[in-house]
């Protein structure tokens, strides 16, 4: 016997408390062998989970004379489950077919979107890889989880300080969020490939704003004490990270702008350019750094000329040079200067051999 509050039960004749038989809700937390309660009802809500008695329902809405096609009803749920609304199936007692479905917490496409990043970053081990894709695979059925990418297949991460990372990422994380200081080493590699600290070791000291992931590395983004202006720190290259007792008030500061201006390599003051590019193919590329509100004109024998806002740089300077002979300055002339100097002793680098 078991007894159940009142407000459990739509009435005693159609409550009913059952044993589960199979695993096919055992994401909800709901085990084989556990009981349940269940309301019989025509109508449920989204997030519900239900038992489904097929055949008898559709006899008592079409008449005793229809005959259920079991055969049908298979091929509607094989439909049903290829457009990821999972229909669950476990065998009952005297070889009864149970169905059920359950919804979930993520869709499917949400979880690619969770499974994709971890895929790409080089800075996961393919271990840690396995194990986080593997979890994720748990928030769906294992139908759709077969669906999803196997870590095994990629092979790209280059990172051998992962186990630090994790340990840095978690105190950062609680530094932002109390608003404490932090105190750190920071080194970098020379080119006998030895990890050396940066001023004989001296420990910095940052009131931290942001953890950013960029281009394959975890960036933190802070003020810095002693010169009160934002810097960033890759978190491969920091060592001994210490949260400290003393806490600072953020101070509205513009972390995107920053962000844009750093590692987009466009710092600097903001000026009107022209470059004119050789090839139309570059257009895309082009509107993938600068936006579709970036002012493309077609040129003559299939070149084109971008005329946008940026930020003169030697970052900018870079990007321009990376396109060789494809891309040529035309606006404003002291950019065009800058540009055909460092040419001139590139060229100086060449001759000199």
């Amino acid at each position: 016997m078991i007894t159940l509050p009142t407000d459990w039960m739509l009435s005693h004749k159609d409550t009913f408390a059952l044993t589960v038989t199979g695993d096919s809700i055992i994401g909800a937390g709901i085990d084989k062998g556990d009981k349940v309660i269940v309301n019989k009802q025509n109508t449920a809500s989204n997030g519900d989970i239900i038992i489904a008695i097929i055949g008898e329902e559709l006899q008592l809405a079409f008449g005793n004379e229809y005959e259920v096609d079991a055969r049908a009803i298979k091929r509607d749920f094989d439909l049903l489950n290829n457009d990821s609304f999972e229909i669950m199936e476990n065998k009952g007692k005297f070889g009864k077919v149970l169905y059920s479905h359950q919804s979930r917490l993520f869709e499917t496409y949400q979880l690619r979107l969770l499974i994709d990043p971890i895929l790409s970053a080089r800075f996961i081990t393919n271990e840690e890889k396995y194990m986080l894709i593997n979890k994720l695979k748990k928030l769906t059925s294992k139908h759709i989880a077969k669906s999803l990418p196997d870590p095994l297949i990629y092979n790209q991460s280059i990172n051998e300080n992962y186990q630090l990372i994790k340990l840095h990422i978690d105190k950062i994380h609680r530094a932002i969020n109390e608003e404490k200081f932090i105190t750190f080493q920071y080194g970098e590699y020379n080119v006998k490939k030895e990890f050396c600290l940066r001023k004989n070791g001296e420990y910095y000291e940052l009131k931290a704003y942001a953890l950013i992931w960029e281009s394959d590395f975890y960036y933190l983004i802070g003020e810095h004490v002693r010169h009160e202006n934002l810097s960033h720190y890759r978190l491969d290259r920091m060592r001994n990270i210490q949260l400290t007792d003393n806490k600072f008030i953020k101070q509205r500061l513009d972390i995107s702008g920053y962000v844009q201006n750093t590692f987009q390599m466009f710092g600097g003051e903001d000026s009107w350019i022209k470059i004119q590019f050789s090839n139309e193919r570059l257009v895309n590329p082009i509107i993938d750094k600068f936006g579709l509100e970036a002012d493309i004109k077609k040129g003559d024998d299939g070149s084109f000329v971008l005329s946008t806002k940026a930020k003169i740089s030697r970052g900018l300077i870079n990007w321009i040079l990376s396109w060789g002979d494809q891309a040529k300055v035309i606006s404003p002339p002291h950019l065009v200067d800058e540009v055909q100097e460092i040419v001139n002793e590139m060229k100086k680098n060449y001759n000199n051999n």
